[in-house]
């Protein structure tokens, strides 16, 4: 996983290495070093902006380097290079959501998570392979608000995994209100003790102004304690500049990137990261409701590195 994004930051410690002596790194030789790196990111799915400032971050971390003589200087490099990473993205918080969910279902009940995202990128099946999570590790229980009323067969899609899973499905008529349909949900929660609500919503395209009005009302009405934005790894830049599009109408409180275990580049994980400066809470990693892998950036930025 993330083989390409791992090949060229492996390329960069390995060009470092073999430059570095007992006499401190200068900017010209780390110029020399690190401005062919550039590409190769932008290759892995690192958009271009990131790239840049990954670069410009390691530099200003390798400036003045050196290593004593009998030190490991791989180690060395290493370590200043992922101190470069992480100071990079040092305001985007590491989150445990598990945790932080079964934390809230104590102090109140129900939880509503709203989940968006465009048609095509995994929103349901996320949707679902959440609720088998947090009812199986967590038994917390849940309700579906299957507030797509736009899209034909979205309704029974929700409904489906619903079955699947015991789990019972909140759904109008096709044409209804979204915002009508989040807010029976939770009323239903409330009334029955369920834990959490998952309202599905519209993916239809991210410029119609009408879908983020819909999704805009959604969160007025029921104030939902976190609306996760699904984005497609496999789509790279283009689906990092979908989601900075909703970010600018609706509130992100964090990301799950879906199909990573298709996804050998890795890049868009950082430009992810890097341009929403918001948590990815999980890596969708599978097609089984189990394939669901809480994410973590320390962890991410090590792996990277490994």
């Amino acid at each position: 996983m993330f083989g390409g994004l791992r090949n060229v930051m492996g390329k960069i410690i390995s060009n470092v290495v073999g430059a570095v002596t007992t006499e401190e790194l200068k900017p010209d030789k780390l110029d020399e070093l690190l401005e062919p790196m550039l590409m190769d990111l932008v290759e892995s799915d690192v958009a271009f902006d990131v790239a840049e400032a990954i670069i410009g971050k390691i530099k200003e971390k390798l400036v003045g380097a050196k290593t004593p003589r009998f030190s490991d200087k791989q180690r060395t490099i290493k370590e200043l290079v992922k101190a470069a990473l992480l100071d990079l993205l040092s305001d985007v918080p590491d989150v445990d959501f598990d945790d932080l969910l079964v934390a809230r279902t104590r102090e109140r009940r129900p939880v509503i998570i709203m989940f968006l995202g465009p048609n095509g990128y995994g929103k349901t099946t996320t949707m679902a392979k959440l609720a088998y999570r947090l009812l199986n590790r967590h038994r917390l229980t849940t309700v579906f608000a299957a507030a797509d009323t736009f899209r034909a067969g979205a309704i029974e899609q929700v409904s489906e995994h619903a079955n699947r899973l015991g789990i019972r499905v909140i759904a109008h008529t096709y044409g209804a209100d979204p915002a009508a349909v989040a807010y029976d949900a939770v009323n239903h929660a409330r009334s029955r003790g369920i834990h959490v609500v998952m309202i599905d919503t519209a993916g239809r395209m991210h410029t119609d102004k009408n879908l983020m009005a819909e999704l805009q009302k959604i969160q007025r009405v029921v104030s939902p304690d976190f609306s996760v934005l699904v984005v497609d790894a496999l789509l790279g830049n283009e689906a990092a500049e979908i989601a900075q599009h909703y970010s600018r109408y609706v509130h992100v409180d964090g990301l799950i990137a879906t199909k990573v275990d298709a996804y050998p580049k890795g890049g868009s994980i950082l430009t992810f990261l890097y341009l929403l400066r918001r948590p990815i809470y999980y890596m969708g990693t599978g097609q089984g409701y189990g394939d669901l892998t809480p994410f973590n950036k320390s962890d991410f930025i090590s792996a990277l590195l490994s």
